[in-house]
């Protein structure tokens, strides 16, 4: 009897509620390919062409974003995967244990807001390739001043929330295809472009050594000084941005939504995929593209949109990367969105809540602001909400060390914590003040903030009765977790084991998406490396366009047909 009512119980929490089924987790392949694929994105043509308007120099670049990114990495593989993992929670119901309804959906709105617009910036920048193809002039203004735009931003977004609205698998899975073909082409097309700035800096299309890459890369990419001749930014300005362009997710504590199903913390890690593909090698072969196509036009950088730099270093198929690459994004950020709302809304699905917030990100993404502007929104995104991953962390992770009690709050059936708001409010205030005095570099301000919310949360916790003794409490936490997995583990008896697909078809399916994706690096390569003059460089880039694209449509053909019949043997 007791068994039944418990489970008639937990029938009623929506699955979202509670930690992940053991039988939920993933493998470190769906975290490879969703990080390759959303950070491998097209926000990376946006601020890969930031980086020389700002004017880095070369050698800043080339250091920077290795140690800044090496940075990041670390921070999810220490910070997000650990608390994830040993919670099964997401942040916004982790939070809800500790801070109380009040303050969750305080934040909750916060990450609603913010992940739609991070959404929408993606969506925009998918909708400057479509843009490029019916002749619609490129959108450098905060507002459209298209008609015909608004029509495709409306298409291209609309694709964007139902693929969204699939959860974790579907995004994943669509992650995963595009990854590898994503990484390929951003360094193809750096190699079709740099025959064009070499040309144009050296007066020769080939190199004869690293030397020349040195000297292109400051003559003509990263000068050190930007279009106004001022001096540029500089190595501690590269390394903390590339470091704090995804506190949120890190630092802030909301990639617990993703790493809840990771089978092992040491799955942080692999957010280094994402991080060297993408904010490495992708933010410096957007870097080339731009420098390339603006010396192609005999315009500036920051005249040209993701469109015209993608179309002009990879013909018909920057039409596609650029649509694919804001999906990737897009897709990640909208699901985080969706679960932040269905966290406020925990009577409605998350499904349904993905679709009203993807509804909202879709009209966002109509206003080009949103993606130009995406340094300090992703800088200011981050400042807002790591006090909150700063409270998360002093809870769970320093409480049990000073002889403190996880989720006290919740023991003291709190409706809100004063701590918790407290500590947001004046962290808030604190890092904000430390940016309007211009104590530092305002891409280091999460490091202090984050620092000073853990100082002041354990304080007032401390304060309010985290000290005191929650003994019986305890003991009726670790029973009910004890009896969600005795329940879950019902759930999944009839869950049937993963098949992996081995038959001979499949295999061929998969030897037809590598070889297409070596056949693109092939022609790539022969543009950059064996073009002895303007002439041949033409030819083999015209060469190289055509098959590009005939070969991407080979790589996703084959490797979709891949995927659904891995599906239909597990359905």
């Amino acid at each position: 009897m007791a068994d039944t009512q418990r489970d008639n119980a937990f029938h009623e929490i929506n699955e979202e509620q509670m930690p992940v089924a053991k039988n939920k987790l993933h493998g470190w392949k769906h975290f490879a390919g969703l990080y390759a694929g959303e950070h491998v994105a097209a926000t990376e043509f946006v601020i890969g062409a930031t980086f020389v308007a700002l004017g880095a120099s070369t050698r800043d670049i080339l250091l920077g974003l290795l140690i800044g990114n090496l940075l990041a990495m670390c921070s999810w593989w220490l910070l997000t995967a650990p608390i994830a993992v040993e919670t099964r929670l997401s942040l916004y119901n982790y939070l809800n244990k500790i801070a109380g309804n009040s303050m969750t959906k305080l934040y909750n709105w916060a990450n609603v807001v913010i992940f739609s617009v991070i959404s929408a910036a993606m969506i925009t920048v998918s909708s400057t390739a479509v843009r490029f193809v019916f002749d619609i002039p490129a959108q450098l203004n905060w507002y459209p001043n298209s008609f015909w735009f608004v029509a495709i931003v409306l298409a291209v977004g609309s694709i964007v929330v139902l693929v969204a609205m699939y959860g974790f698998s579907t995004v994943a899975d669509f992650s995963k295809i595009c990854a590898p073909w994503l990484f390929v082409i951003f360094i193809a097309g750096s190699f079709t472009l740099f025959p064009a700035l070499s040309n144009h800096v050296l007066g020769t299309t080939t190199l004869s050594g690293w030397g020349d890459f040195i000297t292109i890369g400051d003559h003509s990419i990263w000068t050190g000084f930007t279009g106004s001749g001022e001096k540029g930014i500089g190595l501690l300005e590269v390394i903390g941005f590339a470091w704090a362009a995804n506190s949120i997710t890190h630092f802030g504590l909301i990639d617990m939504a993703i790493f809840r199903f990771a089978k092992k913390k040491s799955y942080g890690l692999f957010s280094g995929v994402g991080m060297f593909f993408g904010h490495y090698i992708a933010w410096i072969s957007a870097g080339i593209m731009g420098a390339g196509a603006a010396v192609l036009l005999k315009t500036t950088i920051t005249s040209l949109d993701p469109g015209d730099v993608a179309y002009h270093a990879l013909g018909l198929t920057g039409f596609v990367i650029i649509i694919i690459a804001g999906w990737t994004t897009a897709n990640a950020n909208l699901y985080r969105a969706g679960l932040a709302a269905q966290s406020i809304f925990v009577n409605h699905s998350r499904e349904r809540t993905t679709a009203v917030v993807g509804v909202v990100t879709v009209i966002i993404a109509c206003f080009p602001f949103v993606f130009s502007q995406m340094l300090p929104l992703l800088t200011y995104a981050g400042l807002l909400v790591v006090p909150v991953g700063g409270i998360v962390f002093a809870e769970h992770t320093l409480f049990p060390k000073l002889g403190l009690t996880r989720y006290w709050a919740k023991y003291q059936k709190l409706s809100r914590s004063v701590p918790a708001i407290a500590t947001w409010a004046l962290a808030l205030t604190f890092g904000f003040g430390l940016n309007a005095l211009d104590v530092m570099s305002f891409y280091y301000l999460f490091i202090p903030t984050w620092i000073f919310s853990i100082i002041v949360y354990t304080l007032l916790a401390k304060k309010y009765g985290a000290d005191k003794d929650y003994t019986k409490e305890v003991a009726a936490e670790v029973l009910e977790q004890q009896q969600i997995v005795a329940f879950q583990t019902d759930q999944a008896i009839d869950d049937k084991p993963f098949i992996h697909d081995k038959s001979g078809i499949s295999k061929l399916l998969n030897a037809v998406s590598v070889i297409s994706l070596l056949i693109i690096t092939g022609f790539a390569c022969q543009v950059m490396f064996f073009s002895e003059s303007m002439h041949i460089y033409d030819v083999n880039k015209a060469q190289f366009e055509l098959y590009c694209f005939i070969f991407t449509i080979t790589y996703f053909g084959s490797a979709y047909m891949s995927l659904r019949r891995q599906k239909s043997l597990n359905n």
